[in-house]
């Protein structure tokens, strides 16, 4: 370079450092105009979003645990052998896995099986007994191995099965106690007393001692029963009596009589009335002399005097025959009055037998039905009864049976012993120990208004604080969701999470792999309760706004930045705070557009 051109270039040098500096100066300097209008705020402008395709899916979160699903408390239902009196732990559950047959713990150096069912165990299980519960027994027994039948009724074959299960597992069935069999022989000996009185009583009233005065009564007037009858048919045969008779024989006699003197008086008359008719007959002609045996000759006649006395003889005797058919006629007529009189009086005599038979006969069978030893007969029997029944129902339970406390049915199995609630030497309470299955579970709560967009069998995504992620899906919400022993909790405490608003929920992972090292983490399960069936168009939920009309609109802001149109939109699902939108006019909005979410248009 020249030294001209060196002179040059310093010179424009010069002139470029002066201009900017002059420059500088200038644009500090301003005039008081400036200066005001530089202090005024700036123009409002619009604050927008952009329009955006995109799956929108709506989740309801919770928060809760890992754990071990379906926990179960288990407890005794009854005593574990012996009496109730001193059950205490010899062997303390074990956590760890359960399978059917196992034993959970002992009790007084019995043990308490675990087998799987549905029924839980209630009572103690005798010979006889019969219901669902024998049932699911006899079906664990012949899982077991150990064969047993399928009636449902605790019976022998049953009873064999149990004894072989007892033994394989080292322990022996339970029977009857020494105050089991005292309790048998006694009920047998009341039998027997029952039976003993009903029998002698029975003799005794069969004997017929006690209405023994009123049989002797009734036969003593059967007997003037039949002699009454006797008597009238006697007399209703006969129709005099022997007085009468001999009377009537009498009066017969006495009608004979004055017939033959009536005879005997007119023949007399007739004689002496021929005789004085005829002549004197000569001697020569004088009648022999009669024989004996001849009827003595009729009296000669005698002078017209003697056959007057002869006629007063005749109306004598005829007026003495009158007499004689008068009383005999008399005596007839008083003889059939009395007969009438007498058959009165016995047919009387006959009713009154028979009304003293039946009087007895009554007063007989009155006393067979309430005599005391009839009534005692009656009562011995019920006792007899009543006696065998109480035998019966105990021998229902007598033999070698399984005590309410040494099966815990669970209703699923193999199963997981979570922890256990005594130890040994400790007195059995209402728990025992907690069981779970080996599934694994999350559990918490949502609000109310969520739980209504719940539905069992949503899916859902299980992430851990770490950010790993499990697929997971919703078993159960309210009360089904609820952890057995805190369902006794919520009944004491009279149901706090309705109170909160809250509702209890259940979720179960679907894939297990990498879950058993973070049993009780905290995790947070989004759980789905919609989505868009592919990419929609979506706007933030500030952005639209409804008009006067009531109908949804969106302002989309127009090139150039200052100014909007409105556009009517149809919204849809909402998530994440964007929502599902699209226009009623087809080309009304687009992807890209932006729209307004605050600011004056």
């Amino acid at each position: 370079m020249t030294s001209r051109q060196r002179v040059l270039s310093g010179i424009v040098a010069g002139v470029v450092v002066i201009a900017g500096a002059g420059w500088a100066v200038g644009t500090r300097l301003r005039s008081p105009a400036d200066e005001a209008a530089s202090r005024q705020p700036p123009r409002p402008s619009l604050v927008t979003s952009p329009v955006i395709r995109k799956k929108l899916t709506s989740t309801v979160a919770v928060s809760g645990t890992l754990a071990y699903g379906s926990p179960l408390p288990v407890s005794l239902a009854g005593v574990v052998g012996g009496t109730a009196e001193n059950q205490r732990v010899t062997r303390a559950p074990r956590p760890g896995k359960i399978v059917e047959g196992s034993v959970l713990m002992e009790v007084n150096g019995r043990p308490v099986f675990a087998l799987l069912g549905k029924v839980p165990m209630h009572r103690t299980m005798a010979p006889g007994t019969t219901g669902t519960d024998i049932r699911q027994l006899q079906a664990a027994l012949r899982r077991l191995g150990f064969g047993a039948p399928s009636t449902g009724v605790f019976d022998s074959a049953t009873v064999a099965a149990v004894q072989r299960w007892y033994t394989k597992r080292g322990y022996a069935a339970q029977e009857p106690d020494l105050t089991a069999k005292q309790t048998r022989e006694q009920l047998r000996q009341a039998v027997q007393t029952a039976e003993e009185t009903l029998l002698t009583d029975r003799k005794a009233l069969d004997a017929g001692r006690d209405v023994k005065p009123l049989k002797l009564k009734l036969d003593n007037a059967r007997q003037d029963l039949r002699a009454a009858e006797d008597a009238l048919e006697g007399e209703d045969a006969t129709d005099l009596t022997p007085e009468e008779t001999r009377q009537l024989e009498t009066l017969r006699q006495a009608v004979r009589t004055a017939e033959e003197e009536v005879l005997a008086a007119e023949q007399a008359l007739a004689a002496a009335r021929t005789s004085s008719a005829l002549p004197t007959p000569k001697p020569e002609q004088a009648p022999a002399t009669p024989k004996p045996e001849q009827a003595p000759a009729t009296p000669r006649p005698a002078p017209e005097t003697d056959t007057r006395l002869l006629e007063m003889k005749v109306s004598n005797a005829r007026q003495n025959l009158e007499s004689a058919h008068a009383a005999l006629a008399a005596f007839g007529d008083e003889a059939g009055v009395s007969k009438e009189k007498r058959l009165a009086e016995l047919r009387k005599a006959v009713r009154l037998a028979k009304d003293a038979v039946a009087t007895a006969e009554q007063a007989l069978r009155q006393a067979r039905q309430d005599s005391p030893l009839r009534l005692k007969v009656a009562n011995g029997g019920k006792n007899v009864a009543s006696a065998r029944a109480i035998l019966a129902d105990y021998l229902k339970t007598y033999g070698i049976g399984i005590p309410p406390g040494e099966i815990a049915f669970l209703p699923a199995l193999p199963a997981r012993l979570d922890k256990a609630s005594v130890k040994p030497g400790d007195t059995v309470g209402d728990k025992v120990a907690t069981v779970t299955s080996s599934a694994f579970a999350v559990t918490g709560s949502v609000e109310t208004k969520e739980a209504k967009l719940l539905r069992k069998g949503m899916k859902a995504t299980l992430e851990t604080t770490d950010g790993a992620t499990f697929r997971a899906v919703l078993s159960a919400t309210g009360e089904a969701a609820k952890p057995a022993d805190e369902e006794k909790k919520d009944e004491g405490a009279g149901g706090a999470d309705d109170k909160l608003g809250s509702v209890p929920v259940l979720l179960t992972p679907t894939a297990t792999k990498g879950l058993r090292e973070l049993v009780g983490a905290s995790v947070t399960v989004k759980i789905s309760v919609g989505a868009t069936g592919g990419a929609v168009l979506t706007v933030p939920v500030a952005a639209v706004v409804t008009s006067a009309d009531g109908r949804p609109r969106v302002q989309v802001e127009l090139p150039g930045g200052d100014k909007v149109k409105d556009v009517e939109v149809k919204t849809g699902l909402t998530a994440d705070g964007d929502v599902e939108v699209t226009p009623v006019q087809p080309d009304g909005l687009k992807e890209g557009d932006r729209v307004v979410v605050s600011g004056d248009a």
